[in-house]
């Protein structure tokens, strides 16, 4: 896929015309990274913007006990690290390939001027900022009020609205996160995820076929945990 192509895909981007799109692509750089490689630290200086070409990779902080706290999964055309390109500040989080991946990288100079340049671009990306904090707020809401299975369920949205696919009222997820990482975005332990997943499926809620998790009936289930 050229640079072109997937920048068009990119929601930031997706209104710019072909020659605007072909000059971002002169001014990044493309760079891959292997399965469990840090693209960048918690605290390191925010100088770039990164968008995933193919692949996975977890955002995630370190709780004070030194635990792993995984905030997000992000698959092809999202990006990463514009909170410390807009306020000049460190890194918030650490994030690292879960899958090989490959990502694009515009230098926040460039990405300045972009925004300058194209407006709508600083639009798309208030909304974009929007949703992730409406997220957010959904997440802190669950783990702080939640039972276990709630987290479970709000995580299992999550992931949902990330990376599945809907069909017919079921949402499928092709490539579930391992139950260690699910654990780390739930706050909670592995053997709970495990023991919550199956009660799910046990009630009709899910399917399992190794990796792959379908909810059933998509909009019962996030109007039961929501």
């Amino acid at each position: 896929m050229t640079s072109y192509e997937f920048l068009s895909k990119v929601p930031i981007f997706s209104e710019l015309k072909k020659e605007t799109l072909e000059k971002i692509e002169k001014i990044g750089q493309r760079k891959s990274y292997n399965k469990g490689e840090v693209i960048l630290m918690e605290d390191d200086p925010g100088s770039a913007l990164f968008i995933i070409i193919s692949g996975k990779v977890k955002v995630a902080r370190s709780s004070n006990d030194g635990k792993e706290v995984i905030l997000s999964i992000l698959n092809e055309s999202d990006f990463f690290g514009e909170m410390a390109i807009l306020d000049g500040q460190k890194r918030s989080a650490t994030v690292s390939a879960i899958e090989p991946s490959e990502v694009f990288i515009l230098q926040r100079n460039d990405f300045i001027d972009l925004l300058y340049a194209h407006p709508d671009i600083s639009v798309a990306l208030l909304q974009e900022l929007t949703t992730r904090l409406r997220n957010a707020d959904m997440k802190i809401k669950s783990l702080s009020l939640k039972d276990a299975e709630g987290k479970v369920a709000t995580v299992i949205l999550q992931i949902a609205d990330d990376i599945g696919k809907i069909k017919h009222g079921k949402v499928e997820i092709e490539k579930l996160p391992l139950q260690q990482d699910l654990a780390n975005m739930a706050g909670t332990s592995r053997e709970t995820i495990s023991r919550t997943l199956h009660s799910f499926a046990k009630k009709g809620l899910i399917e399992m076929d190794g990796n792959k998790l379908i909810i059933v009936d998509y909009e019962k289930f996030r109007e039961k945990y929501y």
